[in-house]
């Protein structure tokens, strides 16, 4: 592996094969944090689309199947999409710490700990989609995690606000909800699964929170105008509700930012 950080992390977000790119990513949180690593920029690159398997199929979010949940076939559905956003989280993760160059040191070592901790939760998912018989890569999936990424590359601002405190925070209010079916059918081995992904990702959220506090802070923007104005100009649709108030608060939104996204819900 290279010994500077940037072009570590860059060949490990190329990755394709899953289980080499969580290797890398281990490798990475790891050696950077004894101090393996130098720290050099390098010439960052626009990635149209990180390194991932050949399978699962791509297709449009309108055109991925539904499945009722209380079917095996729907199980295993669930599962996969869970699975497929944990994977693309730590290709997003790898791509905040690569390409947010001019960031504080701080900011690349918070991006490598997200990205180790979605390795976990991706490998948790696999493991249970794979007792009930499936695979990653069985069912069709969409690429909105990654276009979100891909389309706030210029500024780190925008991606802490878009990425982290809109995609990644709406598994905050859906999370409880996905957990109470499950045990509603019995599948409580599942629930207890995501307990574990919902309670880290409250801290990925305030990383975010954090982060995007500091770009407006070093620009003398106020946060919550800004964070109003790229919910307005920059969505492409409407923001969802219900919010979990008690989690988004936990992940460093406040009562106003709550107040605006009530607002704004569809």
């Amino acid at each position: 592996m290279n010994d500077n950080i940037f072009s570590a992390i860059y060949q490990a977000l190329m990755t394709k094969a899953p289980f080499d790119k969580i290797q890398q990513t281990y490798a990475l949180f790891f050696g950077y944090k004894d101090g393996l690593f130098k720290r050099e920029k390098t010439e960052v690159l626009s990635i149209s689309d990180a390194g991932r398997p050949d399978k699962p199929e791509i297709v449009s979010p309108k055109d991925v199947p539904r499945r009722r949940i209380g079917t095996l076939e729907g199980l295993q559905a669930m599962l996969h999409a869970v699975c497929h956003i944990e994977f693309n989280a730590i290709n997003l993760a790898l791509d905040a710490a690569y390409r947010f160059q001019d960031m504080p040191e701080e900011f690349t070592r918070d991006w490598l700990q997200v990205a180790k901790e979605e390795c976990y939760h991706f490998t948790l998912i696999l493991q249970r989609l794979r007792e009930l018989g499936a695979n990653y890569g069985d069912f069709p999936a969409h690429a909105g995690l990654w276009e979100a990424c891909h389309e706030t590359e210029y500024d780190p601002m925008v991606r802490m606000a878009l990425v982290p405190r809109v995609m990644e925070a709406r598994g905050l209010d859906v999370t409880p909800k996905i957990q109470e079916k499950l045990r509603d059918i019995g599948e409580h081995r599942t629930a207890k699964l995501l307990d574990i992904i919902y309670r880290e990702e409250h801290g990925h959220v305030a990383i975010g929170s954090h982060w995007f506090k500091y770009c407006c802070e070093q620009r003398n923007i106020d946060y919550r105008e800004k964070f109003t104005e790229l919910l307005t100009g920059y969505l492409k649709t409407k923001i969802k509700g219900p919010f979990n108030i008690e989690a988004r608060l936990q992940a460093g939104f406040d009562d106003l930012e709550i107040a605006l996204l009530q607002n704004l819900a569809e």
